[in-house]
């Protein structure tokens, strides 16, 4: 994990502690199962539950002799159980039924942080969206001014872009919210199905249902894919601040506090620094979406070429991920929307806004198309060039037309808003 990048609840259920403390469950809860199926002596459990959970650094200090962390983990959970309970422990059972259950576990718990974080960030926009639905803005087509829009309806897109990150994090959390307790090679020739059935029911987690002795990598793909996803949403977000903070557009503002500095050589600047961090970390998570595909194949029923990846790319792309919507979330909330900037950049173009409502006006009084597209062009042009009126070019091509509002572009807006609306209603 990047500690720049970490925040502390994300990196609690993320951290060696944790995982070993998640370890001792499983093997408890796989125990619970054995004495229920009279396979293991009930006071086996008491020494367990007695047993304290080994610290990382333990872990790693048996490590470095045996080599082997699940087997060292072992070692340091049952040093001060007798050996008639020592015994029992793990037994039937494989490494990776050990850790990926664990793994499925700790995933899940990590999903629903960030699936919370994710709808603060939807109902953040959807209310912002709501604020500024009738605010009015320049649209923007290969950066140019296009039509009149509104800032409402901005941030209404970004609202149902993020909606669809939901529903797509909530779908890898099904997917990586399993477990399996089946033996080498997954066959159950050693331990009994019940007692993966009981630990996994127990975990709130489901079945691999064909297990290879390993969960399927798959599942950690779609669920990496999805945060990638999710960044990338997060990043449309912040490269429109990015564009609209630019100095001759100055329509939106991150806050800052009065402590902020923006250049070390030029005191006026003030950077949208914080949108730029928020497009740099969503070429990180696409950048551990690729890596993790790569985890997919294994072979035959397991190898562990997917282990050093995942020690990297689950833990750091699950908390840039809550990072990055949390400062978004936080970004948004405290956006300052300077509305009379975005009302000049409608008048910017001196009319040329309404160049397609003139063709279209042109059209209906059945002028020939090609004709009419030509005559508005022209006058577009000259506009462009000598900084006349656009009314006034319009009028030295023989087209008389009346004055136009931002307003007249929007008479059907509140077909998108009731959309909107409810969204903003399941947001809560």
């Amino acid at each position: 994990m990047i500690p720049r990048f970490t925040l502390p609840e994300m990196a609690a259920l993320l951290s060696d502690e944790f995982r070993y403390e998640t370890y001792v469950r499983v093997e408890i809860l796989a125990t619970e199962a054995q004495v229920k199926l009279g396979r293991v002596p009930a006071e086996v459990l008491d020494d367990m539950r007695r047993a304290p959970v080994p610290t990382p650094e333990k872990v790693l200090e048996i490590q470095r002799q045996r080599d082997h962390e699940v087997l060292s983990f072992l070692a340091a959970y049952c040093e001060d159980m007798p050996e008639s309970s020592a015994r029992w422990v793990h037994v039937g059972m494989t490494s990776y039924d050990l850790v990926d259950t664990a793994l499925g576990h700790i995933l899940a718990r990590a999903c629903d942080v960030l699936i919370a974080a994710v709808k603060r960030l939807r109902k953040v926009l959807t209310d912002r969206a709501a604020e500024h639905w009738d605010t009015p803005t320049v649209g923007r087509t290969h950066g140019i001014h296009a039509e009149p829009t509104t800032f409402g309806h901005k941030l209404g897109g970004f609202a149902f872009a993020i909606d669809r990150s939901l529903a797509r994090l909530e779908a890898a959390r099904e997917a990586v919210a399993v477990g399996t307790v089946s033996g080498s090679v997954g066959t159950y020739a050693l331990i009994d199905p019940a007692v993966e059935s009981y630990v996994c029911q127990e975990l709130g987690l489901g079945i691999e249902p064909c297990p290879s002795q390993v969960v399927a990598r798959d599942r950690h793909a779609q669920l990496i894919q999805a945060v990638a996803l999710l960044g990338a949403c997060v990043e449309q977000i912040a490269l429109e601040f990015r564009l609209l903070q630019r100095t001759e557009v100055r329509e939106v503002e991150e806050r800052r506090t009065s402590a902020y500095q923006g250049s070390s050589a030029m005191p006026h600047k003030a950077n949208p620094s914080g949108s730029e961090m928020l497009v740099g970390l969503a070429r990180l998570l696409r950048g551990y979406a690729t890596t993790v595909l790569e985890d997919v194949a294994l072979w035959h029923e397991r190898d562990i070429a997917h282990q050093a990846v995942e020690k990297v790319v689950l833990p750091d792309a699950l908390t840039v991920a809550h990072f990055q919507v949390t400062r978004a979330a936080d970004m948004v909330e405290n956006l300052h929307v300077d509305t009379g900037r975005m009302r000049a950049g409608i008048d910017h173009t001196n009319g040329l806004v309404w160049s397609s409502s003139v063709l279209v006006e042109l059209l209906e009084r059945g002028v020939e198309r090609e004709r009419a597209y030509r005559a508005v062009q022209a006058a577009a042009r000259r506009t462009a060039e000598q900084g006349e009126n656009f009314a006034d070019a319009l009028r030295a091509e023989g087209i008389e037309t009346a004055p136009r509002r931002p307003e007249d572009f929007l008479v059907n807006h509140h077909v998108i808003h009731h959309r909107l609306e409810e969204l903003r209603e399941q947001a809560g």
